[in-house]
């Protein structure tokens, strides 16, 4: 979903939305039975503190009977103590309930996100993701932990101090209500301006998040061409948006708390002026108008409670359609076999209703139950073949077309080409990352389609040019997590790639800290930590996408010699755009505008006096001119 049709949401309330929110308290719903109970009794104990007082004014103080009013005081006393005491129980139980809600749903966003299609991350933010798990969660937090109960309590107090006034006295209670048209007028203007407002401030949050994300992680270009000043104006332009979204809520809440309070004010006036006169009159308690006075205090406070736990519930709905409409995307599909279940999730991928979403029973991070038991692959012998593939990143345009070729077992296969020929999008493509729009992609005579995913690209080893590692250590980069990586296996997988050398030159050596995307490290060491993950993970096929094209002449040369060693019976697919490094495979495959052009080894292409050998005679041109110019 873009920033666009986010603005777009303009619901005040969704009922199917509420009962969604409402799935993740069900397991809960023992203790929160118990709160609202809770509730109800602290909601008691505070109607009954008004009521004491008329009772001691009227039956004690204008009785000067001191030792009743001992006794009413303390009776008093007490009922406040129980009053806080249930209380504190109730905010405690809402409390925990709302973190243990908010748990389990940051666990299913980060759960599902893992398994969306790159095309989802392709066409959405990553600042904009991360504020659905971080900033959007949190504003559910506040609904879960005391707006959902307290509108209970809320209501129930007004129902019970309206059913006390009645019996004490209807007609005053009459004259004192017939303010409350006021207040529901002023209510539902506010509730309509909150709502657009705390929308727009979800909105740019997410703006923020986003901005503040791609300008961090592109901080070196941000200053390597001085762009901080035209940043900081984007930021600013940004930040003043937010400002002002909050201006309005601050605004609104400015005028309709002095508009409550003005008509509790209104409301304290006619008891004094109606039920004055029936004191005088001998038709009231002086205790009764009394007790009227600070009951109409309290009547007042759940109304002004409820609209704020309104301004909640707006937030929480704004919060609620981004992350729900984050939850409805069609996950990665596992396999030929697997269905959609209700909620939108694989059926293997399912969490039980009435158990909490917790690592031991959400099963969406469990990489290994989702193994289809008639298509398991103990290794694979390493058959490629490309039927007839046609795929686009965009319907309207192909970046193959038609394409078809097989690589045997064990074979060593390069694809060539001019850039944006389509040599990368092959490999998304066996990684199953992407679904042709037309074809099939096969392994070992499976259409990778009928392969669980954990089973297809545990057979690869993908080697990027733009390494990726995370904050750890060197040796947890290497392994990432494979409990079944032995120490010794790790250090054996960096020998073979000639990254030991300067791994034993580190401080810490295989417990060396890697910093964020490893940027601790010079670009060929990183290239040949991702060399020594691939290996240690012995995948039946390899694959090199240019993988050697940052790394120095020297390393380059030690990693051609370790990928004799590496590419023994072992599929493997290299795409490479020096060509002097390719001479040696078995077959090159040469793409032009998405379709394979020609086929052959070295030798043969450059025979054939096409593409390739123009390929070639260029790139040996250029390098025949780059040595003598520094031969000069």
């Amino acid at each position: 979903m873009n920033i666009h049709e986010e603005e777009k949401l303009t619901k005040t309330y969704d009922a199917a939305l509420m009962r969604r929110l409402l799935r993740y308290v069900r397991p809960y719903y023992k203790r929160m039975v118990l709160a609202v109970a809770l509730l109800l009794v602290a909601s008691l104990l505070g109607i009954a503190g008004p009521y004491l007082t008329k009772i001691g004014i009227d039956e004690h103080i204008t009785k000067s009977d001191y030792a009743g009013l001992r006794w009413i005081a303390l009776l008093y006393l007490g009922v406040l103590i129980l009053e806080f005491v249930f209380n504190y129980a109730r905010m405690y139980m809402m409390e925990w309930i709302g973190q243990q809600t908010m748990y389990d749903l940051r666990l299913e966003i980060f759960s599902h996100l893992q398994f969306l299609p790159l095309r989802f991350f392709d066409r959405n933010q990553v600042g904009r993701l991360m504020t659905r798990v971080t900033s959007d969660v949190q504003a559910l937090n506040e609904m879960f932990s005391s707006g959902l109960v307290a509108i209970f309590g809320d209501v129930f107090t007004l129902i019970g101090i309206i059913i006390v006034l009645f019996t004490m006295n209807w007609k005053l209670t009459l004259v004192t209500l017939g303010v409350v048209p006021l207040l529901f007028i002023a209510t539902q203007i506010f509730k309509n301006k909150v709502r657009d407002a705390e929308r727009q401030i979800r909105l740019r949050i997410a703006k923020i998040n986003a901005f503040l994300q791609e300008n961090i992680t592109g901080m070196a270009v941000v200053q390597l061409f001085n762009r901080e000043k035209k940043n900081f104006q984007q930021f600013d332009a940004k930040n003043l948006d937010h400002l002002e979204a909050y201006r309005k809520t601050i605004f609104y809440h400015a005028v309709f708390y002095p508009v409550v309070e003005w008509i509790f004010a209104l409301s304290v006036a006619l008891i004094i002026w109606y039920g004055g006169g029936k004191v005088i009159a001998n038709a009231l308690s002086f205790g009764s108008l009394v007790a009227f006075i600070l009951y109409m205090d309290r009547f007042w406070r759940p109304i002004s409670d409820l609209a704020e736990k309104y301004g909640i519930l707006q937030t929480a709905m704004a919060s609620s359609e981004r992350i729900f409409k984050l939850l409805d995307e069609t996950p990665e599909r596992r396999a030929e076999g697997e269905e959609l279940g209700t909620d939108g999730k694989y059926a293997s991928m399912q969490v039980a209703s009435d158990q909490p979403a917790d690592l031991q029973t959400c099963k969406l991070a469990d990489l290994q139950t989702r193994k289809l038991a008639n298509l398991q692959l103990a290794r694979a012998r390493g058959e490629i073949e490309f039927r007839n593939v046609t795929f686009g990143y965009r319907d309207d345009d192909m970046v193959l077309k038609n394409v078809s070729f097989k690589v045997e077992a064990g074979e060593k296969v390069a694809i060539v080409g001019a850039t944006g020929s389509g040599k990368t999008t092959i490999i998304s493509l066996l990684c199953h990352f992407y679904t042709p729009q037309q074809g099939q992609i096969l392994l070992d005579g499976h259409d990778i389609k009928n392969l669980s995913l954990e089973e297809l690209r545990r057979q690869i080893g993908l080697v990027l040019q733009d390494v990726f590692l995370f904050a750890g250590t060197i040796a947890e980069n290497i392994s990432l997590g494979n409990e079944e990586i032995s120490p010794k296996r790790i250090r054996q997988a960096a020998a073979d790639v000639n990254a030991l050398r300067f791994i034993e030159r580190l401080p810490g050596k295989f417990q060396e800290p890697v910093i964020e995307r490893g940027n601790s490290l010079s670009v060929g060491q990183k290239q040949l930590l991702a060399f020594a993950r691939a290996l240690a993970y012995d995948p039946a096929i390899l694959i090199l996408d240019e993988a050697t094209s940052s790394v120095d002449t020297e390393t380059e040369l030690l990693i051609q010699e370790a990928l004799e060693r590496l590419m023994e019976n072992r599929t493997s697919i290299i795409i490479a755009h020096r060509l002097s490094t390719i001479q040696h495979v078995d077959r090159i495959i040469v793409l032009h505008k998405g379709q394979i052009r020609e086929m052959g080894t070295h030798a043969e292409l450059l025979a054939l006096g096409g593409i390739y050998y123009r390929l070639y005679q260029l790139q040996f041109a250029m390098q025949e001119r780059m040595a003598q110019r520094i031969a000069v």
